[in-house]
């Protein structure tokens, strides 16, 4: 059924652009189309195409208690230059009690299974909340942004969270991103030209080298496949 919605969704919107695209699922989808932003780059470009198309798409945007000043500061800009409400999700305080009581406040750096504790506690489960009733989850996604996401479609199922993502950056290069952003003059985040491409979490998230991956950044202590669970790839 999903994988039948999945090829459809595909094939009737192959020849749209992305506003177009956009503009057919809110009509389909009525009040249940949603966009998640955590004031990336390519967040940033979605946000700046939704606004500018005035589509019925709902932002939302997950406040983890630990993000960068620089992120709070985007957030502030955006809301300004676009007069588009976001709504924002935080995780449950008991939660984030009891794990610090139990663990201290950096335990993430402990294990692997602690940060990914860290990220559902966090990221993960405000996200269920916040995707819970929707049909249509959009996405910053890019192929180019890790080997994980190489196989990545522009509609697809996710079974973890039960519903249709539409990743519609998916084929961008990273610097059609950023002319996309300069030409619009579209609010970043200042730490991009300090060499954060990937910003999360500020305990978790280092400025990288040139040459280097661009999730390399992101628990860069691990050597794991750098995804805290809100996207499988």
């Amino acid at each position: 059924m999903n994988t039948t919605i999945v090829e459809t969704l595909i094939e009737t919107t192959k020849d749209f652009s992305i506003e177009e695209t956009m503009d057919f699922l809110a009509n389909e989808y009525k009040d249940k189309v949603v966009f998640s932003t955590s004031f990336g780059q390519e967040d940033q470009v979605i946000t700046a195409l939704i606004a500018k198309s005035d589509v019925a798409i709902n932002i939302f945007t997950l406040d983890t208690g630990r993000l960068f000043q620089e992120t709070y500061d985007v957030f502030h800009k955006t809301l300004k230059k676009y007069k588009k409400h976001i709504e924002v999700y935080f995780p449950e305080a008991s939660e984030v009690q009891n794990m610090l009581n139990e663990k201290g406040p950096n335990s993430f750096y402990d294990s692997v299974e602690n940060r990914k504790e860290c990220c559902f506690i966090r990221k993960v489960a405000p996200l269920t909340k916040a995707l819970k009733g929707n049909s249509i989850w959009i996405t910053g996604l890019r192929a180019e942004q890790s080997e994980n996401r190489n196989d990545l479609g522009f509609f697809e199922y996710d079974a973890n969270f039960k519903i249709i993502k539409f990743n519609p950056l998916l084929k961008w290069t990273l610097k059609e991103v950023e002319a996309y952003l300069e030409k619009n003059n579209v609010p970043q985040n200042t730490l991009h030209k300090k060499g954060f491409l990937s910003i999360g979490c500020e305990p978790c998230t280092r400025a990288i080298a040139p040459g280097e991956d661009i999730r390399a950044g992101r628990w860069s202590w691990e050597s794991s496949q750098k995804e805290c669970g809100l996207h499988q790839k």
